[in-house]
């Protein structure tokens, strides 16, 4: 069964905790319910298809939004949502890629999902799939060093099968001078910012030609108390 997203703070009620880490779980929401309902093309009834697109949650901290969207695509039931955090639950405070069907890398330390995202965008190539990567990826998070490298890597690749999206809340202790696209246009990214709470946006900047380079989406969001 296929949910709405008016259902999703319904679906993320069944998480308890505390290790939920309810305000970066909703400042992704938005983000993750236009690529899930939208964009992304992945069946749950086939969850292994090689030519499915790749979503990488390298924002692995506070995973109930996450965990909601899953649910509400059908790859999840709530029953599973409501043992989340348990002993026995797959749902841990991270994703794992080998206890949840849909989930296709597993989080800790941060700064790793853009490199590993670049690496999965060439490898897709050289089989000349059809296949997209997606990286969800957090402000605080580009202040590790890892960051930069790929960013660099999948620009000179010209990755124009791999998308970035960076959840910009304000959170990061060193920031960049001109905003965090200009990190990635001096490379030769194509840059969007968008407003990450406005769905018709998002949608736009996620459908932005490409071809030829990666692709980053900025998504300016605050904060919210779930």
């Amino acid at each position: 069964m296929q949910r709405t997203y008016d259902e999703l703070p319904q679906l993320m009620t069944l998480m308890t905790g505390d290790e939920k880490h309810s305000t970066s779980a909703t400042s992704t929401l938005d983000v993750l319910w236009v690529l899930y309902s939208d964009i992304v093309r992945l069946d749950p009834t086939n969850p292994d298809d090689p030519n499915r697109d790749r979503f990488y949650l390298s924002k692995g901290h506070g995973p109930m939004a996450y965990y909601a969207v899953l649910a509400a695509r059908g790859f999840l039931t709530p029953t599973e949502l409501a043992s989340f955090g348990s002993y026995h639950s797959p749902l841990g405070n991270h994703p794992d890629r080998t206890l949840i069907r849909g989930v296709d890398i597993g989080s800790g330390s941060l700064g790793h999902g853009l490199a590993l995202a670049a690496g999965t965008a060439v490898a897709l190539r050289i089989q000349k799939r059809i296949a997209r990567v997606f990286v969800l990826i957090g402000d605080a998070e580009l202040d590790e060093g890892s960051n930069m490298e790929a960013i660099q890597f999948a620009a000179r690749s010209e990755l124009g099968n791999l998308t970035a999206v960076v959840i910009d809340n304000d959170s990061a202790g060193l920031g960049w001078p001109g905003g965090i696209a200009s990190r990635f246009a001096v490379e030769g990214w194509l840059t969007s910012d968008v407003d990450g709470r406005d769905h018709s946006a998002l949608r736009q900047a996620f459908r932005a030609d490409h071809a030829g380079r990666p692709h980053v989406v900025v998504a300016h969001v605050e904060k919210k108390e779930s």
